[in-house]
């Protein structure tokens, strides 16, 4: 299945003060811009080339197009200013926000996203990726981000606003396991400590691979404090997702989850398979039609999953 899911606005779209604080950033003047497919974002979301060969990539929000989007993109300029350099993620250039408008303009990265269902080769290198990530991203080099439990806690809480209040439709499985959903989720977030920066949104449109192989980490903007293993056992929920692999085995064998407590583990695909299906049921966010089905199908990857881990 394909993880485009809204329409985007694009580079002409955006106010001419938003365009020129751009240019400045970039230091010349865009002459092409092509919109990338992937995400969630009703922004922009374009790889521009300058008059002289430049080369950048440009993400803009205002809340006509999404309330809560500005809000997301500030923060995510904070992270990507602190990133260092040894990080698989692209350079922040400057950023322009105007109150209503916020631009961030990146490094351009000339790749693109993992093939879906997952290669081996490519999902071995994004997997390599992560462990380099978590070992240059710890200790954490953004003081002023949540942990992964503050971060996750609402989250987390899904499969309690669905016992407090179950839809009509609720999955058979789901009725019969409700309370222990709710235990294993619990422990989840309590087991959510770390000192090392995770993005906690990894899946294949949030990566992209060039034509060495490189994998580079984009779009920070829920960057938090927490395990080191979280960004790669968030990975296999995509892969799970797509499917073609065991990821139980891989679970077992990569070195960020293999020394990981099973229980732990557990609790954390129950605290998302909760948030997926809590969510799944709501109207959608402006500006973004199409975002309760792919949440409905993480839970229904997950759910799975969980019904073979649960004891």
């Amino acid at each position: 299945m394909t993880e485009r899911i809204t329409a985007r606005i694009g580079w002409t779209d955006l106010p001419e003060r938003v365009r020129a604080t751009v240019e400045e950033i970039i230091g010349d003047r865009v002459v092409e811009a092509v919109s990338q497919p992937g995400g969630y974002s009703p922004g922009t979301a374009d790889r521009v080339r300058t008059a002289t060969g430049r080369r950048a990539f440009v993400k803009a929000i205002s809340p006509a197009q999404n309330p809560d989007s500005p809000v997301m993109h500030r923060a995510e300029a904070r992270t990507a200013a602190a990133l260092p350099v040894s990080a698989p993620t692209p350079r922040l250039l400057g950023c322009h926000d105007d109150g209503e408008w916020v631009a961030l303009v990146f490094s351009d990265v000339d790749g693109r996203h993992p093939t879906t269902p997952w290669r081996n080769d490519e999902l071995s290198r994004v997997l390599r990726a992560l462990e380099a990530m978590a070992v240059a991203l710890t200790p954490s080099p953004v003081a002023d981000v949540p942990t992964a439990a503050e971060r996750l806690a609402w989250d987390f809480a899904g499969w309690h606003r669905i016992a407090a209040e179950p839809p009509d439709r609720l999955d058979p499985w789901v009725r019969a396991h409700l309370d222990q959903l709710r235990a294993a989720a619990d422990q989840g977030i309590a087991a959510l400590t770390g000192d090392t920066l995770c993005h906690v949104d990894v899946r294949a449109d949030n990566l992209l691979v060039d034509a060495a192989g490189t994998v580079t980490v984009v779009d920070w903007p829920w960057a938090c404090r927490g395990p080191a293993w979280l960004d790669t056992a968030l990975l296999l929920v995509n892969v799970r997702l797509h499917g073609g692999h065991d990821t139980e085995a891989l679970l077992r064998r990569l070195p960020l989850t293999a020394g990981v407590d099973p229980a732990t583990i557990t609790g954390f695909y129950a605290g998302l398979a909760g948030f997926f299906a809590d969510g799944a049921r709501r109207p959608p966010p402006l500006g973004i039609p199409t975002v309760r089905a792919f949440q409905q199908a993480q839970a229904d990857a997950l759910l799975p999953w969980l019904a073979q881990r649960l004891p």
